[in-house]
């Protein structure tokens, strides 16, 4: 399993603005098996799950990691995640989150949870972020090395790393213009 990957989906669903059935469908585009699935429900559960999910992103972004973990459990113990092993042989056994019989939103949503379990216990409860680019609320995984992510994107990094460079430029220039006396 790759719990990373998971927080990192868990992200994306933060992200998504699941307002419609396509917008579900859009962020399963890469799981063509899942998006045939999914129902109006699926989005509907997906929509308010992903509104408890952000709240563990905020909360890890302020730095409280003791409220990262409350509000991941509260979400643990309010959806039931039921793994089970699936593989024909012996050299093929995995883990897999959901059961068969799971809809679209349980498995979702179990994977999203387990990613963000795995990823607090692992790396830490500080590693999930809200982007910090002006006028962006997305949120990532931060898996840097030295836990230095502050943006979503390269193009909102790139974005606020402009703006500050002009904001130097120009203070720049206002301090080298000579002042007029009265």
């Amino acid at each position: 399993m790759d719990f990373v990957g998971y927080a990192e989906r868990a992200a994306r669903l933060v992200n998504a603005p699941l307002d419609g059935r396509d917008d579900l469908r859009a962020l399963l585009a890469d799981r063509d098996w899942l998006a045939e699935r999914c129902s109006e429900r699926d989005r509907k559960t997906l929509y308010r799950f992903s509104g408890g999910l952000r709240q563990v992103f905020e909360a890890s972004s302020a730095g409280t990691e003791d409220l990262v973990v409350e509000r991941l459990n509260s979400l643990l113990g309010k959806h039931a995640i039921t793994p089970y092993i699936a593989g024909h042989d012996a050299q093929s056994w995995h883990l897999h989150v959901g059961n068969r019989s799971s809809s679209v939103a349980q498995l979702l949503i179990a994977e999203a949870l387990l990613g963000l379990a795995v990823v607090v216990c692992d790396i830490g409860a500080l590693r999930l972020g809200v982007c910090q680019a002006t006028g962006c609320t997305d949120v990532f995984v931060d898996t840097s090395p030295n836990r230095s992510r502050r943006y979503c994107s390269d193009r909102c990094s790139s974005r606020a790393n402009v703006a500050a460079y002009r904001a130097r430029r120009r203070a720049e220039r206002d301090q080298q213009e000579p002042k007029e006396t009265a």
